[in-house]
């Protein structure tokens, strides 16, 4: 869906930089306007034949204030958000069985930033029609069956067998991505986690609003509540002034991911895992009409020891280099973070040295990242393994961990601060086709030895 360039954006001077940009998702969204802003020419390639197929199943996503600045550099963008996200300040906690323990209260952090909580259709809706609005050229249906690279450029390969080169190729289309294997010199395959989500989302029909085990979470606006318990941890959340709920659980999982990891749920299969559980979570689930639930497995990926190809023409972003746990609430910041910061290189490395704003790009994101994953699995047992004999003592001990380096930060900014000093750090490096056998980082080790 090519479109003419809209000359009313912002948007710094033509740097001549060709950029293909793989996943019409929110990593590859984000790069792809990102890219635009710095000036570089660039296609999206999305698999999916209409923007429905990405957009009409999904649940709630969350955008930290570290995420939400790319948001409010994209004219209107961050103002549609807040006109459809949840309107909340506060996290309710509770024990599994229903007894009250603690509110979180989020407000301070606005002095960080804004919060960003929505429906992920909705709000990925919004971002994709700034893509086009500011011209860019969105193409669907044109799945990536392969990538190459050479000294001077990069390409993909198309399922019908076309093929198109650029100056730098951004792999942002998942856990799956076939950019890995450029990246990493062979096959990968994702594990399951051991974990998997049921989610739903569904309008508050008179069946929540006039139960009088769950009316309290529509009848005043909206609100956000999590149950915690043995192993599994429950989220609900009331939007839209309380016409909208969703809910969410993780629970343990041993299924296979080969195939399939996300599929549809069966309410009753939900509640098997919730025995001695609150009514009000068990009566959401029940309520959960047809169709509205979807089974989605964990995938977990080892920590990369690089997210560029031997080349530094292909970038992993988002998910195909690292995905998150729910628990972290960093996955989709994280994505949009990528793609900041890889404009942000590519423009200051200019077209003559493209591959050696990817290997910044790389450093500078390296560690952050890697750091930030950790916060999923580390939340997840604080919750699940909960001494709950400590909690009752101390309930605070149960609030999620905000810290202020993680949130409080604008990658674009550090970005362009950080660039000449890094780049400088690189100058070991061939700038085209660098060989990396043995050359990983130390902060790259210290990453990976925070991941375990």
């Amino acid at each position: 869906m090519a479109a003419e360039v809209a000359a009313d954006f912002p948007r710094r001077p033509s740097s001549g930089i060709r950029v293909i940009v793989v996943g019409a998702g929110f990593a590859g969204l984000g790069a792809a306007i990102e890219c635009d802003r710095k000036g570089h020419s660039v296609t999206l390639l999305e698999k999916a034949d209409t923007i429905e197929e990405i957009t009409r199943l999904g649940d709630i996503i969350s955008f930290d204030p570290n995420g939400s600045r790319a948001f409010e550099r994209w004219p209107g963008v961050i103002e549609a958000m807040e006109e459809v996200a949840r309107q909340t300040t506060w996290l309710d906690m509770y024990d599994h069985e229903g007894k009250f323990v603690t509110r979180q209260s989020f407000a301070h952090e606005r002095r960080w930033g804004r919060r960003i909580n929505g429906h992920r259709g909705e709000l990925h809706g919004i971002v994709y029609r700034h893509a086009l609005a500011r011209g860019i050229d969105v193409r669907l249906g044109r799945k990536v069956t392969d990538y190459f690279e050479d000294e001077r450029q990069a390409g993909v390969v198309i399922h019908d067998g076309e093929t198109m080169v650029a100056d730098m190729v951004v792999a942002g289309e998942g856990v799956r991505s076939r950019g890995r294997k450029m990246v990493l010199g062979a096959e990968d395959h994702p594990k399951s986690s051991g974990y998997a989500v049921y989610r739903a989302w569904f309008s508050a029909t008179e069946d929540v609003a006039l139960n009088h085990v769950t009316r309290h979470l529509v009848a005043d606006g909206d609100t956000h509540s999590c149950y915690i318990g043995p192993d599994i941890h429950f989220l609900t959340s009331s939007l839209r002034g309380g016409k909208e709920v969703n809910w969410a659980f993780t629970h343990i999982d041993d299924g296979n991911i080969e195939e399939s990891w996300q599929f549809p749920g069966k309410p009753e299969e939900a509640l098997t895992y919730l025995d001695g559980w609150s009514p009000v979570v068990r009566e959401l689930v029940k309520m959960t009409p047809p169709g509205r639930l979807i089974d989605h497995k964990l995938v977990y990926r080892d920590p990369l020891p690089t997210f560029v190809s031997p080349g530094a023409r292909i970038a992993l972003i988002g998910d195909a280099a690292h995905p998150f746990l729910p628990t972290s609430i960093q996955g989709a910041s994280q994505s949009l973070e990528d793609g900041l910061v890889l404009a942000a290189c590519l423009e200051r490395a200019g077209r003559s040295k493209v591959a050696l704003g990817a290997r910044v790009f790389e450093k500078i994101r390296y560690e952050r990242v890697h750091r930030a994953q950790a916060t999923g699995p580390a939340t997840r047992n604080r919750w699940h393994k909960a001494d709950w004999a400590a909690v009752w003592a101390d309930p605070e001990s149960i609030h999620l961990v905000r810290e202020e380096w993680l949130l409080n930060f604008d990658a674009e900014e550090d970005a362009y601060q950080r660039y000449d000093e890094v780049a400088a750090s690189l100058d070991g490096y061939s700038n085209e086709g660098a060989e990396r056998d043995g050359d990983r980082s130390a902060s790259q080790d210290a990453a990976l030895d925070l991941m375990g």
